[in-house]
């Protein structure tokens, strides 16, 4: 079993303020987590940041509901760990196709073209930027978990 060295979590409605608040989140996890070396911290923050702000942006509520971001971010020794969750979202239609290119090759022109579409790059971005990306379905929530194994030995 992996320990969990650092962890912070965030649930607000998915507005403005809950990605200035996911900020201020990170920060103070770098602070507990200082080991995790720079490149790591900056690619992790990046595509958090870009998924969270997906839900608030793209994000829809169920019919009656009120659409909260969920963010639960862990560093263990060497994987960083995010589950975003947009609780009280309808479902995806359609679900985004996660099978597309990883790494810094998801990052280069054509690959970015490829994926973009009207809601833009975020996508090939953050799977550049983590080691994986899934998204499910629970009950009246969608889940999105990146994992960035980290360079840290």
């Amino acid at each position: 079993m992996t320990d969990i060295l650092a962890q912070r979590t965030l649930e607000e409605p998915a507005a403005e303020q809950a990605i200035e608040d996911l900020h201020l989140l990170l920060e103070q996890l770098w602070l507990d987590a200082a080991f995790v070396p720079e490149p790591d911290r900056m690619a992790f923050t990046t595509a958090v940041i870009e998924a969270a702000s997906n839900v608030v942006q793209h994000g829809v509520p169920a019919e009656g509901a009120t659409l909260l971001l969920g963010v639960e971010l862990t560093v263990a020794v060497a994987r960083l760990r995010a589950v975003i969750s947009e609780i009280g979202a309808a479902p995806m239609d359609p679900v985004p196709d996660l099978t597309g290119p990883t790494g810094p090759a998801a990052l280069d022109d054509d690959a970015l073209l490829e994926d973009y579409d009207e809601s833009g790059r975020g996508l090939s971005m953050i799977r550049a930027l983590v080691t994986t990306v899934t998204v499910e379905r629970e009950g009246d929530t969608n889940i999105w978990v990146l994992s960035r194994d980290s360079g840290r030995n």
